[in-house]
């Protein structure tokens, strides 16, 4: 894919006023409460520092338009793998899971994981000069961002639970914290899995089966994909480009961007209005360790902890990283899912569900055969395919 072509399309697009892509160009340059703000919703900007020095972002929503629709009640929001707290507020007020909860009484908090743009800080660390702040996968996110994040929202709003919706790495990093910090499933009322990310063997990404493969070849896989931070080369993107790139504009564009190249897209579900936004937003970055974990779990079949190989028995005393332990998840869990998802599959979901026993409250298949992992977030039916029944169940609980 010629990024020059991409580039040139993008300023065509954008300089002409019968094209619906010119006005939201501005989105791509305004931060995460600016764009709360444009569309008249309070913002407000958090940061909460986690044991380990990760200096990370909190967005929040407080109330809707109308101030006096209040619920008194929490949802925490957690994005997934190479995105940020923007993807649950790019799509607008009419789509945006953020907004819609805002205005039905939620006080809304959106995370931001350790690594991506938002939460690209330290207390001591460079990340562009020291390889140690990038020595995280998603097992740290839901040991420590996560609890770090939830404690946080918690004390500033006098509150002993909340309602937690996770996306992709959202609702992997939420196993790992009510798994091996059982104590915070109390403080979860209900957890909403969209597209949830335990076992991993049934996925077709093939972006994700390249990285997969070459986990072994450990150091041919950092030459291509970045050493530290997830910045694949132009070499690596056109392992996959032939096969993700048609002819379609959208296409085109979606191809280009690595988020989009991992976990898939529906054309039929994109609007192209909000493209340019969702460029600006998107991908918000990650470690090469995050994306490493999820290739060790295609590799093994196994929801288990990150493989450092000879390296092993110094993490755990064990020649294999230990699983994770889903019988200790007792918060009630809600999983959706779809047929054309490429990372979470009808059969590992499936698998999850049984794995969580009775804590598996609820399996939702989302009745578009279209709808892609990413869809979720940026879907034009995702508040009738999904949100409206999140909202639903939230009330029940």
């Amino acid at each position: 894919m010629n990024l020059l072509v991409v580039f040139l399309s993008f300023t065509l697009l954008a300089v002409s006023s019968a094209n619906p892509l010119a006005k939201h160009d501005e989105d791509a340059d305004l931060t995460v409460p600016e764009l709360i703000t444009k569309y008249g919703y309070p913002a407000e900007e958090h940061h909460v520092i986690t044991e380990d020095g990760y200096i990370l972002t909190l967005h929040r929503i407080p109330h809707g338009k109308n101030p006096n629709k209040s619920l008194g009640k929490i949802a925490f929001l957690q994005h997934g793998v190479l995105s940020s707290s923007a993807d649950w507020i790019i799509t607008g007020p009419s789509h945006g899971l953020g907004y819609i909860l805002a205005d039905e009484g939620y006080d809304v908090w959106m995370g931001n994981a350790r690594g991506n743009k938002l939460s690209r800080n330290h207390t001591s660390l460079n990340p562009d000069k020291d390889s140690q702040f990038w020595n995280f996968s998603w097992h740290q996110i839901g040991l420590i961002d996560l609890p770090t994040m939830i404690d946080y929202v918690l004390e500033v709003t006098n509150q002993t639970e909340l309602y937690y919706i996770g996306h992709s790495q959202g609702t992997t990093t939420f196993y790992v914290m009510t798994s091996m910090l059982p104590e915070y499933n109390a403080k979860i009322k209900a957890q909403f899995s969209l597209a949830p990310i335990a076992y991993m063997n049934h996925m077709t990404s093939p972006l994700l089966h390249i990285i997969a493969f070459w986990t072994g070849p450990l150091d041919l896989l950092l030459q291509l994909i970045g050493i530290n931070e997830f910045l694949p080369s132009n070499e690596f993107m056109a392992l996959v480009g032939d096969i993700l790139c048609g002819d379609d504009d959208i296409t085109q564009i979606l191809c280009s961007n690595v988020l989009f190249a991992i976990c898939g897209f529906s054309p039929s579900e994109m609007n192209a209005t909000i493209l340019p936004a969702l460029m600006g937003h998107t991908p918000a970055g990650a470690s090469v360790m995050q994306i490493i974990h999820y290739g060790q779990e295609v590799i093994s079949g196994g929801f288990r902890q990150y493989d450092f190989g000879l390296g092993n028995w110094d993490h755990y005393h064990s020649w294999t990283p230990p699983l994770y332990d889903l019988s200790q998840i007792t918060t009630p869990v809600y999983l959706f899912y779809s047929h054309n998802d490429w990372l979470a599959a009808e059969q590992d979901v499936l698998r999850l569900c049984k794995g969580l026993g009775n804590a598996c409250a609820g399996k939702f298949i989302v009745s578009d055969n279209g709808f892609n992992h990413l869809d979720y977030m940026f879907g034009i039916h995702a508040p009738e395919y999904v949100y409206n029944r999140v909202i639903s169940l939230m009330a029940r609980h």
